[in-house]
Formats: C-alpha cells, structure tokens, sequence
C-alpha cells in the first residue's frame, strides 16, 4: 500500500475549511483513505491508530459543518456516506483488536446514538435508515457504505465529493455486483448477497437491477439465493 507524506497528513489534520468549500471538507479523510486503505477495501486499522488525531480532527469538522439546506443533493449525499464511513472506521479502531463489529455493543452497536454532528446525536442507523435511504432514495448507496465486515461492499480508498459522487456510486455499485466474492450471477440463478434481501425495497425488481449492473440477463423465473453474511473485521 503506497504511503502518502507525513506533512500531508499533518497539513490535514490542521485543516479547518470553511462552510462554502465542501469538497475540502473531506480531504483529510481521503488522505487517511489513500493511506490505509488497499485497493480491494482491506482496511488497515492500525495505521489509522497511527493517525487518529487526524481522523478525530476530520470527525470533528464534520461535527462542526452539518449540511445546511442550502448544500446540493450531492453535496450532502456525499458528506452523509462520509461521516457513516469515517466513523465506522474510529469505532472500530477504538475497539481494536476485535474479530467483529458484532461484538460491540451486544451486536446493536448500530443504535447507539454517539455520534455528535452539529446540535444532534445520532446512530449509525440514523444515518443510514433516517438520512440516505429516505431522503436519497438511492439504492447505490449500499455500495458506498461500509459496515467493517468481509461480506460488506468493500470500503472505498477515496472520499466521496459532490463530483465524483454519481461516478463513484456507478462504480462501486457495478463492482460489487460483478465480484464473484460477493455475488454469483447466472441466467438462471443468481446468488446474491443478504443485501438485496435486506433492503428489498430499495432494488425494486432485483432480477432488472442485477442484469442492469451485470450486463447479464437475469431470467424472469430465475432462482434467487442469498448468501451467508461474513461479518468478520475487513481487515
């Protein structure tokens, strides 16, 4: 995993950017991505240990910088998948070593309510059920955040930002979806990840959704199974 220079994580750790320039908003956490984060989303949760003033720095701009109602849709698509993303990551490093998330809070670590953005506190659920889904409704988000487990869609060594959000979203959702590690797609049979039957709803007609991203066309009697969930640390 390439390196990136000391003094530019320094430089972002002392970067407090003001509320018109959202895209620097985010790039500290992009630097810590590029950092310790592989290609194929193997997170490397010691070297965030390393910088974990840095990535409390980044969290603590997201926490003074809530979304206004004057941010685009993209803007705050983008710093939602972020904020979900970067704080998975410093509950994991708080915690390591572990061999789950599931070990956390008696496995409901994703209701708890810790995490500080502007006067409210809220859960990585609310995050996740209360903001993007329903405010976005846009399935590709499930392929943007990451749970910190092996059968999640791999986290992603770039932030999100306004412009390179819909190219991102297409790509991280074309790559899951085609990764036989994840899903194994047929004509006549696809066997998928419990993500699409965990959030069915937000698919549509899964069989349209997969043969769009896949480039293969899914039968309409096709058998559809789901996978067992690995949820050991992606690290």
């Amino acid at each position: 995993m390439k390196l990136m220079p000391v003094f530019a994580l320094l430089l972002a750790s002392l970067w407090t950017p003001l509320r018109t320039d959202r895209n620097a908003l985010h790039a500290p956490w992009d630097t810590l991505l590029r950092r310790h984060v592989s290609a194929d989303g193997r997170v490397h949760y010691k070297g965030f240990a390393t910088d974990r003033a840095v990535l409390k720095a980044y969290l603590n701009t997201l926490a003074q910088n809530p979304p206004a109602a004057t941010w685009s849709r993209t803007e705050k698509m983008a710093y939602w998948i972020n904020a979900y993303n970067a704080f998975t990551v410093d509950l994991i490093v708080e915690h390591y070593p572990l061999q789950s998330i599931t070990q956390l809070d008696g496995g409901k670590t994703w209701d708890v309510k810790r995490i500080e953005i502007g006067s409210k506190k809220y859960s990585l659920n609310d995050i996740e059920n209360g903001i993007l889904r329903p405010q976005f409704a846009d399935a590709r988000i499930h392929f943007a955040i990451n749970c910190a487990a092996r059968s999640c869609p791999p986290l992603h060594n770039r932030a999100y930002t306004a412009e390179n959000l819909e190219r991102m979203l297409e790509e991280r959702t074309r790559r899951f979806v085609r990764n036989e590690r994840y899903n194994r797609i047929r004509p006549t049979r696809a066997e998928v990840s419990k993500i699409f039957d965990w959030y069915a709803d937000d698919f549509g007609d899964l069989r349209t959704f997969l043969s769009r991203y896949t480039g293969v066309t899914i039968a309409p009697t096709a058998t559809v199974v789901f996978l067992e969930y690995d949820w050991r640390l992606n690290d």
